[in-house]
């Protein structure tokens, strides 16, 4: 296994961390940001999830940079970004920050994205992810990343950042799905 695929096991490996951070009822007070507070854990899960969700950065420039792309890495790094964002977005229906109707949508188009890639792979085609898919994961990143940390590092706007990132998110979700059917259609045409 290369760098890049070591890489992204590890942050599949730090899903069930920031997991258990966030649900397991650990009391270990209150972090004042800008004024603002938010208990430790919530400030802890959120420094996780979003150092997890930089190494999807960090594995595919190496994998570029080195050329060190494989299959095994175009199959474990989408599957790695679905299940640290469906976990995440799972935690903040949980804790009331996020509507549970925008994670279904979400997490929906995700499995249905799955199971495309599946179908792709029983024809022997792996499709890496394209550009408005990427756009897609950062933007969901950064909504998560503003909701777990209470939109703390934006209070001084006057709305909710935090949920207008949501919104933009679910919009490059929906896109990025209907794309990414639209271009592998031939899999349904050609299936009996």
């Amino acid at each position: 296994m290369n760098l890049p695929n070591k890489i992204t096991v590890s942050r599949i490996l730090l899903i069930p961390v920031f997991l258990i951070i966030m649900l397991v009822p650990f009391d270990w007070g209150d972090v004042k940001i800008l004024g603002a507070s938010m208990p430790v854990t919530h400030f802890a899960g959120a420094l996780i999830f979003i150092l997890a969700s930089t190494t999807d950065w960090v594995d595919g420039h190496l994998a570029r940079k080195y050329n060190l792309v494989t299959n095994m890495g175009k199959f474990l790094d989408p599957l790695a970004d679905k299940l640290l964002v469906s976990s995440a977005l799972i935690v903040l229906v949980e804790l009331g920050f996020a509507p549970s109707w925008i994670v279904i949508v979400i997490i929906s188009r995700e499995f249905a994205v799955t199971g495309l890639r599946l179908l792709l792979a029983g024809e022997g085609e792996v499709v890496a992810a394209n550009m408005l898919g990427k756009i897609k994961t950062w933007a969901q990143i950064i909504a998560i990343s503003a909701l777990l940390l209470h939109n703390i590092l934006f209070t001084m706007i006057p709305f909710r950042f935090d949920l207008l990132a949501l919104w933009v998110a679910l919009i490059f979700t929906i896109w990025s799905g209907w794309d990414y059917f639209a271009k592998n259609s031939h899999v349904f045409k050609n299936s009996k």
